[in-house]
């Protein structure tokens, strides 16, 4: 004989050779032979057995727990308290009638959203990531929803759930902001067989997204190709002087070629330009020897321009001295007083002229 205590809130199992005998609730008890007691907290789940079908056979055990039988097209969310707990998937879970701390929803999930009903702030909480598809449109971005293949429509900036399960769902994130395309390294042979590399930038904004993404395949690849052949084309009927000497408008070009096409796959291009034109080493020795001659140039153009202006400035003065000689005595004077900060003593002999002195004193 031995004593059992079942403690408050608990219930008692007593097993013999197997075979449940009986149910014991809070209280003490004598129990006689071999027996084997399994307690459990009725605040818990009841852990499932392998012998679980013929437990429930005994109908004081039977009476005391509720069983929650989960298909496979269901699940049912567990709230502790009113607090959200857990999820059961499908399966066979067993909980304890006559506490009040669990209560149950049931939701299908055949379909493909998740019940609105269902707070969000669960959404990551416990085991729910294992049922349901989270997805984040950014507020900068459209979402393209394909389910099993098809679209479906286009999500604005959001959060989206839906139920994991058999439907297959895809959302294409699509930035609606403007954006920009480097086309670095492009190799291109000019009409007078120059081998050039040119960066080509170009600034485009998608307009239809879907006309872009369902109506066309790699909608930016084929944005690409179209500029680079278009780019292609238009270097290539150009000599290298002319691409130098029309950059600019080349690029005006470009745009006015490829802005219709390009809107037909729902993308507006805004601007375009050549960012950078790399020479190969022999042209760009030569191009730099050709601006230092261009430069050398100018520089002598320059420096006899400005002799001419001297020598003609000289003989305008000369000609106003000659004609005034109070201006001969005044340009004499400035002589003597440049002369007087840079020579500290100058001896003159005689009444002679005094230009005429210094030129001799200067000429020695």
């Amino acid at each position: 004989m031995k004593k059992l205590q079942v403690k408050t809130n608990h219930v008692a199992l007593v097993f013999k050779q197997g075979e449940l005998q009986r149910v014991y609730t809070a209280g003490q008890y004598w129990l006689w032979g071999e027996k084997e007691v399994m307690e459990y907290n009725m605040a818990e789940a009841f852990g499932m057995r392998r012998d679980i079908d013929a437990l429930l056979q005994n109908a004081e055990l039977n009476a005391m727990l509720e069983v929650i039988d989960v298909m496979d097209n269901e699940v049912v969310l567990v709230y502790r308290n009113k607090v959200f707990n857990n999820v059961l998937g499908a399966g066979r879970h067993i909980y304890w009638k006559s506490t009040k701390e669990y209560s149950f929803e049931r939701y299908n999930t055949e379909g493909l959203e998740v019940d609105k009903s269902i707070a969000r702030n669960i959404t990551g909480k416990s085991n729910m990531p294992s049922y349901v598809r989270m997805y984040t449109v950014g507020a900068n971005e459209k979402g393209l929803l394909f389910v099993d293949g098809q679209f479906q429509e286009i999500l604005n900036a959001g959060e989206y759930r839906y139920w994991k399960n058999d439907i297959k769902v895809q959302i294409i994130l699509v930035d609606v902001r403007q954006q920009a395309m480097d086309m670095n390294g492009q190799e291109i042979l000019t009409k007078d067989k120059v081998q050039l590399r040119i960066n080509f930038n170009l600034v485009y904004q998608i307009q239809d997204l879907l006309k872009a993404y369902v109506d066309n395949k790699d909608v930016e690849k084929q944005m690409y190709n179209i500029v680079q052949l278009m780019l292609r084309e238009k270097v290539g009927r150009m000599s290298f002087d002319e691409l130098m000497e029309n950059k600019e408008n080349l690029s005006v070009e470009i745009l006015a070629g490829v802005r219709e096409e390009i809107t037909t796959l729902g993308i507006e291009v805004r601007m375009c330009g050549i960012k950078d034109i790399i020479l190969p080493g022999d042209i760009r020795e030569i191009m730099n020897q050709v601006l230092i001659a261009e430069k050398k140039a100018q520089a002598n153009m320059i420096t006899r321009r400005e002799e001419t202006a001297a020598t003609r400035s000289l003989l305008n003065t000369a000609k106003l001295m000659e004609e005034n000689e109070m201006l001969m005595r005044l340009k004499e004077m400035e002589y003597i007083e440049k002369i007087a900060d840079k020579v500290g003593e100058i001896s003159l002999s005689g009444g002679g002229n005094v230009l005429k002195q210094l030129k001799e004193v200067f000429s020695r």
